[in-house]
């Protein structure tokens, strides 16, 4: 393969392809046209640089992308503990997280609150929206390197914990597990590293502790990975948080964040790490039959607002599992 270390250079690569790196944008491998996709290729390029995206595959169903999976060697997992509803697909391809067109996603790893995870993340493009809408992603370790000292090292410490409440807002417990049966759901927590507890209203209220910084199985170096500002109780809307608290309590909010010891998990630290996704992140904007691939244990990823129609499906695979932070309480 041939590469280019130069910002703002582009490689002829072998049959008719090329490669663009800049600065502040992430790598584009260009196809000359639909066929075989040089699967080896794009995932050495995701293995240095966390994100590529894969432009001329011409993607248009669920089906192009669930294929052009397997020759990347990626096979699609079913989602579990989800917090938006999606559209399922077969082979493990799902519609994006449904979230309000006019909102910015904020950024985060896929699943980063689970005890197992996917490490790889890809993103199909069947319809592009006529303004805004880019699928934005921030290197982790470039991230880490923006915290504080001081922030990383009490994360790095102790961790961060996740409280969830399953009931009338947001999935069900019953659509977050796939299940309705109570014993499967223990079952799984149980295997998971969860702790759940059932509510007199039969809701359910989880209890998980993740480590927020992890070293990458492939590179060995260390990452930012966690949900700890995106699940932070703050990221509400603060009329709907006001009324849920005078329902429920501030233990009954469907998410919460605290750090992996049961400390508060100030705004102030909240706004650090939004403010150092911001800075750390690449974006470009989707064309029609895109495909972006990210390393989902380095690279976190967001949505902006957008305007028209628009279709982006994603597909989640090679698993891995985390080990958890030691017991800090």
């Amino acid at each position: 393969m041939t590469t280019v270390d130069d910002p703002g250079n582009v490689a002829a690569l072998p049959d008719g392809r090329h490669l663009t790196l800049e600065d502040s944008r992430m790598p584009i491998l260009h196809l000359p046209g639909p066929g075989p996709l040089p699967g080896p290729e794009v995932r050495a390029l995701v293995d240095r640089h966390g994100a590529v995206l894969v432009r001329g595959l011409r993607l248009a169903s669920a089906g192009d992308l669930a294929a052009t999976a397997g020759e990347l060697g990626v096979t699609g997992i079913v989602e579990r503990e989800g917090f938006t509803s999606r559209q399922a697909y077969p082979d493990g391809v799902y519609s994006t997280s449904e979230w309000a067109r006019e909102d910015q996603l904020c950024m985060h790893h896929e699943l980063s609150y689970a005890a197992v995870v996917p490490s790889i993340a890809l993103f199909g493009c069947l319809v592009a929206p006529e303004r805004g809408g880019t699928t934005t992603v921030a290197d982790g370790e470039r991230v880490l390197d923006l915290l504080p000292d001081a922030l990383v090292a009490r994360f790095e410490q102790d961790g961060w914990e996740l409280t969830r409440n399953y009931y009338e807002f947001g999935l069900t417990w019953a659509e977050a597990f796939g299940t309705d049966d109570r014993a499967r759901v223990e079952e799984y927590c149980s295997s998971h590293s969860l702790d759940c507890t059932w509510t007199e209203e039969g809701g359910l209220r989880t209890r998980q502790r993740r480590p927020a910084v992890l070293r990458h199985p492939v590179t060995g170096r260390r990452v930012w990975f966690n949900q700890a500002a995106f699940l932070h109780e703050s990221a509400l809307d603060p009329l709907i948080r006001e009324y849920l608290e005078s329902l429920y309590g501030p233990e009954g909010l469907p998410f919460r964040t605290t750090y992996g010891n049961g400390d508060p998990i100030s705004t102030v630290v909240v706004d650090a790490i939004n403010a150092a996704y911001q800075n750390a992140c690449w974006s470009e904007p989707w064309q029609a039959g895109d495909l972006l691939v990210l390393d989902n244990l380095r690279m976190a990823h967001g949505r902006d607002p957008y305007e028209g129609a628009r279709e982006v499906l994603t597909l989640f695979g090679t698993p891995v599992r985390l080990t958890p932070p030691a017991a800090t309480r």
